[in-house]
């Protein structure tokens, strides 16, 4: 053992990340998830310089964010990094999560694991929300407003609740200086899970995209895998800082620019693009508490699809009914998430809830219908290779009978013809 891997820390670095045995068939969708930590990393750091210079009351929150992007040094690239780094960050997750699916890193004995990251997700979409809140922008006002109020739907002390959270009767600056104590702690919550989620995935292994377990066709993580995900890490800076430095304003709205008015309501109150497929789920529901359920059950069943499943295949590679499932679903997410930035008429209505349902049917569809219908068709490929198999031998039998035999030396030797 080498000297300085009689460190406990170093011993733990050495085991979890230089040493680790991995599948040497890992390729680079295995990247998306060190490059969300990447993104957690840029988050976490360009977030603490903007608390530095940001005020968190009403009647200052809006011009804070002006003075960083015009008077602090290199605040504008501080703040379109942060800006359009929440953005990537879930755009590699989401992405992290479709690998997982296509892969079955949901089944056992992942199962935790799953349901670890589904906490990590949740919990970025909370952080995402409230942050958003932050700049005090027109979208952030009336987002604030119509999100919290969904909390009204609570039996009895719905609306308590409201004005528990809006710490008055409107959303105002209590509302506001939750939101950035929350903001602020979130972070480095889900950096903690993230330790947990690393912890989980050591324990059972990574997955591959065969989908089977080996101890002999492993590798160590370093400098193998570890040249992959800083291939990926690269790629990512590199897209993001295009955006930053050409396009920063492109995944914002336009109405976040103007300062927040509880006078004047915007003509569409629409979240950020990572929220449309869930907010395009919760209005397509004419109640109200129906709408809200619903949503709410769009992201329940993330954590309830690894009890869903029933087949005994693992990679989508060896699945062809479930990759085409797999690939409509990744089809209908993206419609989904165009149809929440629809206006509300009856064709862009009827579109939301085919997709809608589009969403659910994968999860119901693919975790119980699909695993089953592989699991009968493989059994009657294996009964149809059986019977080939008898018949076979059946025939082998026959021709290999005393009076079928053949003499050799008779085709060596042909008698002449007469």
């Amino acid at each position: 053992m080498a000297r300085w891997n009689l460190n406990a820390i170093l011993s733990w670095v050495d085991s979890h990340i230089i040493d680790y045995p991995t599948a040497m068939n890992l390729n680079y969708n295995w990247s998306f998830g060190s490059s969300a930590g990447f993104c957690l990393v840029i988050q976490i750091l360009s977030g603490a310089f903007l608390a530095m210079h940001y005020a968190s009351e009403t009647h200052y929150a809006f011009s804070s964010v002006e003075h960083i992007m015009r008077d602090v040094k290199s605040g504008w690239l501080i703040r379109y990094m942060h800006a359009n780094g929440a953005s990537f960050f879930f755009i590699v997750v989401y992405a992290h999560i479709f690998r997982g699916l296509y892969y079955g890193s949901y089944m056992e004995p992942r199962q935790q694991l799953w349901w670890s990251g589904a906490v990590i997700y949740v919990l970025m979409m909370a952080t995402a929300f409230i942050g958003y809140v932050l700049p005090w922008g027109q979208m952030s006002f009336w987002g604030a407003t119509v999100i919290t109020s969904l909390f009204s739907i609570v039996p009895v002390v719905g609306k308590e609740v409201v004005m528990w959270i809006w710490g008055g009767f409107t959303v105002g600056n209590p509302t506001l200086n939750r939101f950035y104590s929350l903001h602020y702690i979130l972070p480095f919550i889900i950096a903690g899970l993230v330790f947990v989620h690393l912890g989980l995935l050591h324990k059972d292994g990574s997955n591959n995209p065969l989908g089977i377990k080996t101890k002999t066709a492993n590798v160590n993580f370093y400098p193998y895998i570890y040249v992959k995900d800083l291939v990926g890490f690269f790629v990512l800076m590199l897209v993001l800082s295009v955006v930053i430095f050409y396009f920063p304003n492109s995944l914002g709205d336009p109405d976040n620019y103007l300062e927040a008015d509880p006078y004047g309501t915007p003509a569409h109150i629409v979240p950020e693009w990572y929220f449309l497929p869930f907010y395009a789920i919760l209005r397509v529901i004419p109640n109200k508490v129906g709408g809200i359920l619903t949503m709410g059950g769009a992201i329940a069943i993330i954590f309830i699809y690894p009890l869903l499943n029933t087949s005994v295949l693992r990679s989508g590679n060896f699945r062809p009914i479930y990759a085409v499932v797999f690939w409509a679903f990744v089809a209908n997410f993206c419609l989904l998430a165009w149809s929440g930035t629809t206006p509300v008429d009856d064709y862009f209505k009827i579109l939301g809830a085919l997709v809608s349902v589009g969403y659910f049917a994968f999860f119901v569809f693919g975790g119980l219908f699909v695993g089953w219908l592989e699991k009968t068709l493989m059994l009657h490929v294996i009964k149809m290779r059986e019977e080939s198999t008898d018949q076979v031998s059946s025939s082998l039998e026959l021709n290999t009978h005393p009076t079928f035999k053949l003499n050799v030396f008779d085709h060596l030797n042909p008698k002449p013809l007469r």
